[in-house]
């Protein structure tokens, strides 16, 4: 890669006094593992973690069929999901932004260095944090081989952009579904203030990553823009519908699911369902509205 390439992997000027500001609330405001939360009030599990409405199932001839217990276990066990997919992603892109720093050293700005490092040694927290949520709560670890593999052996590779841009869909979409679900009073509390304590430091790890991505995309070539566009029209025509159904819940259930997580109709019933597409369309709305400004997105 080019050095010329490279140091367009930076913020326009008049963002630079942004990125300061996020560097300096990162060292005033750092996330204390062992004080974060209030462990020792434990997790009510009689509680919901997330709205009912929000349920996979919500709207589906499914959730009428289930009794209010197992309608509980399932938000759950679905929360175990969404923090399972942050847990994946944040204990993975420490290993994928400190390998820029290794790789490209000088050649990158001391601003941009600098929140790389910070951005790293966050995630990290956020990944200790999680796990001991799903300790405490008792709950499972969702697989990650699928994210694993995208991230670890595509990206590093590729322009640092191709990461940040990817990585940053990810944490968004995770980030507003979690945080759309669990703000509510009737939310379980510890659940609600997790989400709330990791969404101070996300807010600017996605503040971070559109910047990047926008000054690429400025200055970038039409052959350039394309290569984006082709990275982020799959991922989002897979990443947004599996959001609404993930099939290794069924692994986790104390009860049959009233049809075969192999059969692909269902599933693909399940996650088109008209609550599903309502629910998208309404918390992702700010990523819809910023791909569509980057035109990063291939109308099929």
């Amino acid at each position: 890669m080019r050095v010329s390439e490279l140091k367009r992997f930076d913020v326009e000027p008049k963002k630079q006094r942004g990125l300061a500001k996020l560097i300096e609330t990162s060292h005033k405001r750092p996330m204390n593992f062992a004080d974060v939360l209030p462990w020792e009030q434990g997790i009510d599990k009689s509680k919901p973690p997330k709205l009912p409405e929000h349920c996979w199932f919500y709207g589906t001839p499914y959730y009428d069929k289930l009794t209010d217990e197992q309608k509980q276990e399932l938000l759950w066990l679905q929360v175990a999901r969404d923090i399972s997919m942050f847990i994946t992603l944040e204990q993975t892109l420490p290993v994928l932004y400190m390998g820029y720093i290794n790789k490209y050293g000088e050649d990158l700005s001391k601003e941009v260095t600098e929140y790389l490092m910070i951005f790293s040694k966050e995630e990290i927290v956020h990944t200790m944090m999680f796990k001991r949520y799903l300790k405490d709560a008792e709950l499972p670890l969702y697989s990650s081989e699928y994210a694993s593999k995208n991230l670890l052996d595509r990206l590093p590779d590729m322009h640092p952009i191709m990461g940040v841009l990817y990585t940053l869909i990810l944490e968004w979409v995770a980030e507003l579904g979690a945080m759309h679900s669990t703000q509510s009073e009737s939310i379980e509390p510890l659940t609600k203030e997790l989400f709330h304590e990791h969404h101070i430091d996300e807010a600017r790890h996605i503040s971070f990553g559109k910047w990047i991505c926008e000054s690429y995309i400025k200055n970038a070539s039409p052959e350039e823009h394309n290569t984006l566009v082709d990275l982020i029209t799959p991922m989002m025509d897979r990443l947004i519908p599996a959001f609404a159904f993930n099939p290794e819940i069924a692994k986790y259930t104390s009860f049959d699911l009233q049809f075969s997580v192999d059969d692909e109709e269902v599933i693909e019933a399940i996650r088109q369902s008209e609550s599903n597409q309502a629910l998208n369309q309404k918390r992702f709305a700010p990523i819809y509205k910023w791909i569509s400004e980057q035109e990063l997105y291939e109308q099929k």
